[in-house]
């Protein structure tokens, strides 16, 4: 039997937000288990400040995440960036494994390249920056360090001034730039792009000298959960709730 493959995204897990947590397991337990694979895109956590930090909520989502790779589901989990400090530990503890981004991989007769999407957005330069001194190992390496209270505070202090620039910024900043867009699709020569961080779920057709391609982007989860599901040579994107 051909493969199926699960892609998910844009959770933003918090205690704040429980029903999050509720569709997870629904997910995990109801729905994922048909699946062979489970990619997850990114921004699983609202906030991840090191694999160090032990909480009872942490340990839940590793609890289930952990059910679904015991029944034989490979786990393959992408950094978005809220939570690009989900380290070996994490990974190690619920069976799973760290994607590099890009990710690219063959599935039927397409080639599929896999990110969170944050990289596209090259319109917002001041996040662009920010960006590239949070990837840096120096930098992560320097931050890990501290302790777990400290980072706690600077993170949220980080999210504030987010928040206070984001309102400021047009929306269209925040949204791909077409030429990161293609850029992106001839650097990795794939026929589809998957990501999420946008939250603006669709599937776009783009035109690069004669060949078509696509663009599918992830929704994040609120009242619904949502996933993109690849079997029987085809895509599909389907929504769920605790209903």
């Amino acid at each position: 039997m051909a493969k199926v493959i699960h892609f998910i995204s844009d959770l933003h897990l918090s205690e704040e937000q429980p029903k999050l947590l509720n569709l997870l397991e629904h997910f995990l337990t109801k729905i994922a288990p048909e699946s062979d694979q489970l990619f997850v895109l990114g921004d699983l956590f609202e906030l991840w400040v090191g694999d160090d930090h032990h909480t009872p909520f942490n340990q839940k989502v590793v609890e289930l995440f952990s059910s679904y790779t015991a029944k034989g589901g490979e786990l393959l989990v992408g950094h978005g960036n809220r939570d690009f400090l989900i380290g070996e530990a994490f990974s190690k503890s619920c069976g799973a494994s760290l994607l590099a981004e890009p990710f690219n991989f063959e599935w039927e007769d397409k080639s599929v390249c896999l990110m969170h999407g944050d990289s596209l957005c090259t319109d917002d330069v001041a996040y662009q920056q920010l960006r590239q001194m949070v990837r840096n190992p120096q930098w992560q390496q320097e931050f890990l360090s501290q302790p777990v209270e400290a980072r706690l505070a600077f993170a949220a202090s980080l999210r504030e001034q987010s928040k206070s620039a984001m309102q400021e910024k047009a929306s269209e900043i925040m949204d791909v730039n077409q030429d990161a867009v293609v850029e992106a699709i001839q650097a990795n020569q794939c026929d589809w792009l998957i990501h999420g961080h946008t939250h603006r779920p669709d599937t776009h057709t783009i035109d690069i000298d004669g060949n078509e391609h696509l663009r599918i982007v992830l929704s994040d989860w609120g009242d619904k959960g949502q996933y993109l599901v690849f079997e029987d040579g085809r895509f599909e994107s389907r929504y769920f709730d605790l209903k």
